[in-house]
């Protein structure tokens, strides 16, 4: 009965030890630039500055605290995301998979997306920074909340909802189609 159960518990751990490993996505730290190859997660970090050319992200993209974004021709399969960021910028029929969030963006700084595809929502919040969104493909909704350093939406078709509100002053721009346009994005 010993010889059984020692026999049980050996196949175990060899079953164990014989398992494939479980895969990790790897994260890359831009500080300079990256062209045309694939990456899973990037990160830039708190000051830095990245510029990205063509390139391919498998996850998704975090611009840390008082950091600079510029991305042109890119394919995110995930989100881009910042809290706190100076500048951000996609551009050239980039391509987002999930959502672009822009929050905290600092007073001096300036977020600008124009001719990209976001699969996801395109927001805006609580941002001292300049916004422009200008030309876009958005497969969700377009929010703008709490923003103080100015905001310009021109031509951006957007599927779902088109949502501004306690922004100060009150966004401007043009030739922008919604499902719905609501608060102060309602006449944009």
């Amino acid at each position: 009965m010993l010889r059984k159960i020692l026999a049980a518990a050996m196949m175990s751990v060899l079953a164990l030890a014989m398992a494939a490993p479980v895969a990790m996505a790897e994260e890359t730290v831009c500080r300079g630039a990256i062209g045309a190859r694939t990456v899973d997660n990037l990160r830039v970090p708190q000051g830095a500055t990245c510029t990205l050319n063509g390139t391919q992200v498998k996850g998704t993209i975090k611009v840390e605290r008082s950091a600079t974004l510029s991305a042109n021709a890119v394919r995110v399969n995930g989100n881009v995301q910042s809290e706190g960021f100076r500048n951000v910028t996609l551009r050239g029929n980039s391509t987002v998979g999930g959502s672009v969030q822009l929050k905290n963006g600092q007073r001096g700084g300036s977020a600008s997306v124009t001719y990209t595809r976001i699969n996801g929502d395109l927001q805006f919040d609580s941002n001292a920074a300049k916004i422009n969104a200008s030309r876009n493909t958005i497969g969700a909704n377009l929010q703008a909340v709490k923003n103080t350093g100015g905001l310009t939406f021109v031509g951006n078709r957007i599927a779902q909802n088109f949502q501004c509100k306690e922004n100060n002053p009150a966004p401007t721009g043009s030739a922008n189609t919604a499902g719905d346009k609501e608060g102060q994005c309602a006449r944009l």
